[in-house]
């Protein structure tokens, strides 16, 4: 009995397996193919994948779930954990994109939730921040978000949302989620995927926190026309997805570029 009581304890604090993640934004859309072309690589990766807001387009309706969505990513969708983009909130209170998802989008009155996933924690963010009750100091997502950094009892966190706070691409920084995002510094958040900016684009960690742009999910395209401190990478020049490996006390990242493209980012960190 010592012996497999032993083993059990062993087994409780073993480090869990790395996992995956498969993380895109601005995705469908009618008028493009090449949310095909995402989905196609998508689909060849494993894990969990995090769609970072605008996931179709122009109005995030019902039929524009059925008809330009369901038939490109559709196939994909019990692996999907989504984060609302501004296009969703087209339909009023992004009806068609919680009616989609259900509850893998989380409480439709907040469109903002956690999950862990191996060892790490997630973070799910609202960052429509009208349509969330605000983004600022002591609104309910910045209190809850730092609940439940405080909780978490994971070393590493990844967070994700729509809009970036860091971006050389078209619409650039987004100010008006700072508190979110003082909130991941204070938490010693690892990382931040955010979309919005059509473009892809990695920011050096020691802003407080790595933050990846990708918004290559297929929509358009948008240029990078300033340069942010701390970018590190961008590509303006098509379509790809991000896949994450999540170790216990690490992770990896790799930009998957569709066929027809060649461009590369890679790289590994520890958490911190």
């Amino acid at each position: 009995m010592i012996l497999a009581a032993a083993l059990a304890t062993a087994a409780l604090l073993a480090p869990a397996p790395a996992v995956s993640v498969v993380a895109v934004g601005d995705v469908a859309s009618c008028r493009s193919q090449g949310d095909e072309a995402t989905a196609a690589v998508a689909a060849k990766l494993p894990g969990t994948i995090a769609l970072l807001g605008d996931v179709v387009y122009e109005a995030g309706t019902g039929v524009e779930f059925a008809r330009c969505f369901g038939p490109s990513w559709g196939g994909l969708k019990g692996r999907i954990r989504p984060a609302p983009g501004n296009h969703e909130y087209g339909t009023g209170g992004a009806a068609g994109y919680f009616r989609y998802f259900g509850r893998a989008a989380g409480d439709p009155r907040r469109g903002y939730y956690a999950y862990r996933l191996g060892d790490w924690q997630v973070v799910v963010l609202n960052t429509n921040c009208s349509r969330a009750g605000g983004c600022g100091v002591g609104s309910p997502q910045e209190r809850w978000l730092r609940g439940v950094l405080t909780a978490s009892t994971s070393r590493c966190t990844l967070a994700y949302g729509h809009h970036p706070r860091l971006s050389s691409g078209f619409h650039g920084p987004d100010r008006s989620i700072q508190p979110l995002w003082r909130a991941l510094q204070d938490g010693r958040v690892e990382l931040y995927l955010a979309g919005h900016d059509h473009h892809y684009e990695r920011f050096d960690p020691s802003l407080g926190l790595r933050q990846f742009v990708v918004g290559t999910g297929g929509r358009s395209h948008y240029p990078a026309i300033r340069r942010v401190g701390g970018s590190r990478a961008r590509w303006a020049g098509g379509y790809g997805v991000l896949a994450l490996t999540l170790r216990t006390d690490g992770y990896d990242w790799r930009f998957v570029p569709v066929p027809g493209e060649t461009y590369a980012d890679a790289g590994s960190a520890p958490c911190r």
